[in-house]
């Protein structure tokens, strides 16, 4: 303790006021011998300078005085200029909410430190859980910015098609049930209409342990939220594909049961056949391309030869594709992919040509990835995936980039220990931020604001039949 006394002088006031002046700050800052530690500087350090969404990076602090030695057991007040962006906690603990950039500072003792500057990556967001787990269901987002998810499988073994149907709510980030499917599918497709309605085609019923493919159909009203029955196709089929055509009617090709292609008529509500694929085929994939014919290419040759006949089949996993033309009705070859393939993914990109990526190509899962330029009519090879995987979702981002997005890395299972963006610019795959639950089978739907919801599924590591959902957040 300083005790300061005013003794007669003959110094004059001012030099006695200065003297009692100097002796109070030398008090105040430590600049004696006895003083308490004054803080002078922060400085903020942290081990990473960017953070994925739902990442997190952890923020320390040090305080020193103004003779540059460390002030011991300082408590800070940590801050985030941009809480939008990313939160902080009073330990130091930052967590990655959105895209973008913020400003950590810490503060103690009246004296706050410079910024350190945080960027959130894009990456993935936990949102409201389904009602109903389920694997290998429909996702369909609706003209009025809804999702539609409905049928799956209702248990991990794949098997045990669900008739429940459920809605998520971008505004809310809940999912309500909504009107069920009459007939229990899975293995089956969902298309939107021109007017608004889901067309439900095929697919697998599980009657009494057989799993049979179903030629029924049904279409979602989502002004009164209930299915109702339409016509039938000619040929009952499950994991074939369906493509919306420019002029309104819905292309429906081949399947694990038959070679056919049907047309079905929004407005007349039948389906009729039109000219079949050359090589029958299930698992495939079709694209829409932007002269209006469709792309069919790889997956699982369906032998449609006689019984213990010889096959109809080249190979059993295909690498050829055809092109359907609406003008003719007609599927002609084109060129093949560089590598046969399943369970893989076909995504129209903004200039035109096809991203493939993934897939099992004979009994072998692949990292490849090629492009189909319709121009040429030829597939090219671009740079592989960071990882092997099959049974995962490739959504087109507003941004023109392609999310890849979980699946499965073996045969005997094992799950993509991360997630990966395509860029046709540079034709090259880069990591993003990972999914909070790795999973294969999920439902997909990009969304209205840009981002991607995805749902279900089945996790690879004990989980199980999976109900939560997520969000991938591209950033602006």
């Amino acid at each position: 303790m300083i005790s300061i006394s005013l003794r007669r002088s003959r110094q004059p006031a001012a030099v006695m006021a200065a003297t009692l002046l100097a002796t109070l700050l030398c008090f105040l800052l430590s600049a004696c011998s006895s003083g308490v530690p004054v803080i002078s500087t922060i400085e903020v350090a942290s081990s990473q300078s960017s953070v994925p969404v739902s990442g997190m990076d952890s923020f320390t602090a040090t305080a020193k005085d103004r003779n540059g030695k460390v002030v011991a057991g300082t408590v800070f007040t940590f801050s985030s200029s941009n809480t939008s962006a990313a939160s902080i906690t009073s330990g130091g603990l930052a967590s990655g909410l959105l895209p973008g950039t913020t400003s950590i500072t810490a503060s103690a003792g009246g004296v706050t430190s410079n910024g350190l500057t945080l960027t959130v990556t894009p990456g993935f967001i936990l949102t409201g859980s389904l009602n109903t787990a389920r694997y290998g269901a429909t996702a369909t987002l609706l003209a009025n910015g809804m999702v539609l998810v409905a049928g799956g499988a209702g248990t991990a073994a794949i098997g045990g098609g669900l008739t429940s149907a459920e809605l998520y709510d971008p505004a809310t980030g809940m999912f309500t049930p909504t009107g069920s499917l009459s007939t229990p599918r899975f293995n089956n497709t969902a298309t939107l209409l021109n007017d608004g309605r889901v067309l439900v085609v095929g697919g697998v019923v599980d009657s009494s342990g057989n799993e049979e493919p179903v030629a029924s159909a049904e279409l979602f009203d989502p002004a009164t939220g209930t299915f109702s029955p339409t016509g039938s196709l000619n040929n009952a089929r499950s994991n074939h594909t369906a493509t919306l055509l420019n002029g309104g009617k819905v292309l429906v090709a081949s399947g694990d049961a038959t070679g056919t292609a049907e047309l079905y008529d929004p407005v007349a509500g039948t389906f009729t056949l039109t000219g079949s694929v050359n090589t029958a085929r299930q698992v495939a994939a079709a694209v829409l391309l932007n002269d209006g014919k469709v792309l069919l290419a790889g997956g699982l040759c369906v032998d449609l030869g006689p019984f213990a006949g010889p096959s109809t089949c080249p190979a059993s996993y295909l690498a050829s594709a055809e092109l359907y033309d609406p003008a003719t009705g007609e599927f002609t070859f084109t060129g093949s992919m560089t590598n046969s393939r399943d369970l893989f993914t076909a995504t129209l990109l903004a200039n035109g040509t096809v991203l493939v990526a993934g897939g099992v190509s004979n009994a072998v899962p692949t990292s490849t990835a090629e492009l189909f330029d319709p121009s040429t009519a030829t597939f090219t090879p671009t740079r592989s995936l960071s990882a092997v995987r099959f049974l995962h979702t490739a959504s087109l981002l507003q941004n023109g980039l392609v999310l890849i997005a979980g699946g499965v890395t073996s045969t005997s299972g094992g799950a993509p220990t991360s997630d990966e963006l395509f860029d046709p610019a540079s034709g090259a795959f880069a990591l993003t931020g990972s999914l909070n639950t790795e999973r294969f089978g999920q439902a997909t739907a990009p969304l209205a604001n840009g981002q991607v919801l995805i749902a279900g599924g089945v996790s690879d590591s004990g989980g199980g039949l999976l109900s939560s959902a997520e969000l991938y957040e591209p950033g602006p």
